[in-house]
């Protein structure tokens, strides 16, 4: 049985209405593709961030179509965490299991992803979506779990004075996320759109130019780019701490000099928890509905990708 789909190959994404449908077993669940965001990773794939052949695409809410062994899951509506783990490693046994040591991630690494008809994923990354959460929100829920992380991996206090670099569709959901703390928190941006949709939320924004270096306690780079990772250096404080949310194509120069002479403290931050990020979702904490800019058919999803691509567009939907 074949499906329709969008495939990345030699850094080229095409439309293809030839690719066979996955083929479950015990452990593992068939998902009807309902709704799928086109993420900045997915963006920089297409560059050439990781060498990766097959179906694009981790952010998704779906229906279980076929549960072996787990039929309780089936005609249910879920979301699902893009790590597929083996469960014996070392990283594993330890309870690190986003970084499986043999991990795969869907739609990234060595794991055909959403945007297609169907796809499968291990009924253990699967979590049910409450009735009250619409797919325009569940969506979301990847995406948010990775801001969630952030506070998962550091204390933010109230007296904190924080930064977020870049206002684009991660830095703005966790800007929402980290207001929660009651922290003194600013984000810099280089457009008055997402300005606008940061006073809508009460949170203070600045330009580059109008912050004062060294000040912050604590900086996100959410940017991308190199010169967001130079500004973000340049905002935090000695003995602050600096954390790292972009994945892009490519390497980077840094002057590690100015981190050991400060002593900052530069913390990665990735994947985060699901439950709780649907949980934020189902109290209407967070404002998805503003952050989306366009949805398109799956026939269109080649479209879909170039405008995501534009300055300033937030979240493209892709509907099966």
């Amino acid at each position: 049985m074949k499906m329709k789909g969008l495939w990345l190959e030699d850094k080229k994404l095409s439309f293809r209405e030839d690719i066979d449908v996955p083929e479950v077993s015990e452990g593992e669940a068939l998902i009807k593709t309902g709704l799928a965001g086109i993420c900045s990773t997915d963006l920089e794939m297409v560059k050439g961030y990781y060498p990766f052949t097959g179906v694009l695409g981790h952010e998704f809410v779906g229906t279980v179509v076929k549960a072996p062994g787990y039929e309780y899951y089936e005609g249910k509506r879920v979301i699902g965490g893009i790590n597929i783990v083996c469960g014996y490693c070392k990283a594993c046994l330890a309870n690190h299991r986003t970084h499986c040591e043999n991990r795969r991630t869907l739609g990234i690494s060595n794991y055909n992803g959403v945007f297609s008809e169907y796809f499968k994923i291990p009924i253990e990354n699967l979590s049910l979506v409450p009735d009250g959460v619409e797919d325009e929100e569940a969506v979301f829920t990847e995406l948010m779990a990775a801001a969630l992380q952030i506070p998962n991996q550091i204390h933010i206090s109230t007296s904190d004075k924080v930064v977020i670099v870049g206002a684009g569709r991660l830095g703005l959901l966790i800007a929402q996320v980290l207001k929660l703390s009651g922290a003194d928190l600013t984000v810099v941006v280089r457009r008055p759109e997402p300005a606008k949709k940061l006073e809508k939320w009460g949170i203070k924004w600045a330009y580059a130019d109008d912050l004062e270096p060294t000040r912050a306690d604590i900086v996100v780079e959410v940017t991308g780019s190199a010169q967001g990772f130079a500004l973000s250096q340049k905002l935090v404080r000695p003995a602050g701490k600096l954390i790292l949310k972009s994945t892009f194509a490519g390497d980077m120069q840094v002057n590690l000099s100015k981190l050991v002479v400060n002593e900052i403290q530069v913390i990665g931050s990735r994947c985060g928890p699901m439950d709780g990020a649907l949980r934020l979702l189902a109290q209407d904490l967070i404002d998805t509905d503003s952050m989306i800019s366009a949805e398109y058919p799956l026939s269109r999803a080649i479209e879909a990708f170039k405008a995501a691509e534009a300055p300033g567009v937030l979240k493209v939907l892709i509907r099966f």
